[in-house]
């Protein structure tokens, strides 16, 4: 481990990709500040820009600092405007707003920025833990147990749907795999479902979906979604940005807790930091005495830096299943998998072993973005804040610019323009009808894994007999019928206990 971190630290520390950790940190802080745009829609639109760079290394440490740093950032309109930038800081506008009303803005935004940042280093060091562990058991998978592992990843998509959407998940994620078996597969050279259209021979273009599903239905609801405030008065005006002693002595434990809480959260397939944010707001609701516990929702200091150190730490600890089991923790990470993918790195059990490198320079760019978005978001909280008053209408015309330039440049042909339309207005459509769009991608970044990996599992051992015969791939298999049944029990006996 020392030697990975020390080779991962080598390749970090060179100037051009110390300049991808800043550049990443700064963008993602920025979109995530600005209500209605999330990552995926950030990183969608760079995933062009990342594949270009060539270094698969430079390229994922580009796209996980605009991750965490999407993270990181949306604290600060969700404490000033009550305006969340990304779902995962929901909950910090509980207490957070409230303190910014009472004249505490700043006092605020400190513990946010301080919490965020305990729990993103907390999250790292975690990774280093537990990553080399689970990728030690490389050697007992094969092809098998690969096809095992992508079942369980398409199964645990319902996990990303609320309730009552679980058959509305899996019909997306069945969706994603039908459209990865378009164009010729890596087991038949024949073509498959391409209409006789040629530019489909090699199948859909990852950014063009992916660009497609997000980036453009969100200029579309950046130009409905009129209701929101897209200002803020004073914002200049942010000061005391000092916390005493004695609030950093009550809100240090609330930091510990929520930091392995929320890296263990992230950890689960589908989870995500939106639940941990949740949960850890929660969990130190009920701990607090009944005096604190009375001040929550009403500017509890406790009630800020529980939903902020979680979140952060589940971002990084999303990225435990995605590097080691090719298994995406969230629907962010499912856009990072496929940025891998068409990296031409696979992501799973032997990573660490095949490709040490990425593996580790994307952990220890992670300590050095963490120390970036404390610079940003402490001193430079004031300045960053006068961001927010730009009106989100000026930002359309460049997501759609950007989503139109990338998924041109990618395949270089027209046809890759009008598919990326087509799938825009059908993913805008579907979220109009309450259909969740991350399972889709996940069933079209595993499908071809599921594929490829089922058919030489089954040349070995010629049949399915392989599914019974290795106990491995019999529990995985397990696993993942239970993971398909318990949702849909679950939702049946609801309306029954509610009654």
């Amino acid at each position: 481990m020392l030697e990975g971190m020390l080779a991962g630290l080598g390749a970090v520390l060179t100037p051009f990709n110390l300049l991808m950790v800043l550049v990443g940190c700064f963008l993602g802080t920025f979109i995530g500040m600005l209500p209605g745009l999330g990552p995926m829609s950030i990183i969608a639109i760079m995933i062009p820009v990342a594949i270009q760079l060539g270094d698969p290394a430079s390229a994922l440490i580009l796209l996980s600092g605009v991750y965490y740093g999407a993270i990181f950032g949306g604290s600060t309109s969700s404490i000033l405007i009550n305006a969340p930038g990304v779902a995962g800081t929901v909950a910090s506008s509980f207490d957070g707003y409230p303190m910014a009303r009472a004249g505490q803005a700043g006092k605020a935004l400190t513990i946010a920025a301080i919490s965020s940042f305990a729990g993103g280093t907390v999250g790292v060091i975690l990774l280093m833990i537990f990553a080399p562990v689970l990728s030690s058991v490389a050697k007992l998978f094969w092809s098998a147990e690969y096809f095992a592992l992508m079942v369980l990843g398409l199964t645990a998509v319902a996990a990303f749907a609320g309730r009552g959407k679980v058959i509305k998940a899996m019909a997306m994620t069945v969706f994603g795999v039908m459209l990865a078996t378009v164009g010729e597969s890596a087991l038949h050279n024949a073509a498959r479902f391409t209409m006789g259209i040629m530019d489909l021979q090699s199948g859909i273009y990852f950014v063009t979906l992916v660009m497609g599903l997000f980036a453009l239905p969100e200029a579309l609801f950046l130009v409905l979604d009129k209701g929101r405030s897209e200002s803020i008065e004073n914002s200049g005006k942010i000061e005391n940005l000092r916390i005493s002693k004695e609030e950093a002595i009550e809100i240090a434990p609330v930091i510990g807790r929520q930091s392995v809480l929320g890296f263990l959260i992230g950890v689960l397939p589908g989870a995500g930091a939106t639940m941990a944010s949740f949960l850890g707001y929660a969990i130190e609701r009920n701990l607090a005495p009944p005096g604190e516990r009375e001040k929550f929702g009403k500017g509890s200091i406790r009630g800020l830096a529980a939903p902020e150190t979680a979140n952060n730490a589940a971002c990084t600890g999303s990225f435990v299943p995605m590097l080691t089991l090719g298994i995406p923790g969230s629907g962010t990470t499912a856009i990072l998998l496929g940025a891998l993918i068409a990296l031409s790195v696979t992501p799973g059990p032997r990573l660490m072993e095949d490709q040490p490198e990425i593996f580790w320079a994307v952990i220890m760019s992670m300590y050095i973005g963490n120390i970036v978005l404390l610079i940003l978001n402490l001193p430079l909280i004031p300045y960053i804040a006068k961001l927010l008053t730009v009106p989100r209408h000026y930002l359309i015309p460049f997501v759609v610019f950007f989503s139109l330039v990338g998924a041109y440049i990618g395949q270089n042909n027209g046809t890759e323009l009008l598919i990326m339309i087509g799938l825009g207005c059908m993913a805008t459509l579907l979220r109009f009808g309450g259909y969740p769009l991350p399972p889709l991608i996940i069933g079209f970044i595993l499908g071809g894994m599921l594929e490829d990996n089922l058919g030489r599992a089954m040349r070995k051992s010629g049949g399915l007999e392989f599914m019974w015969d290795r106990p491995m791939t019999l529990c995985i298999l397990m696993l993942a019928v239970g993971l398909l049944i318990y949702p849909i029990i679950k939702d049946k006996r609801q309306p029954s206990r509610e009654r």
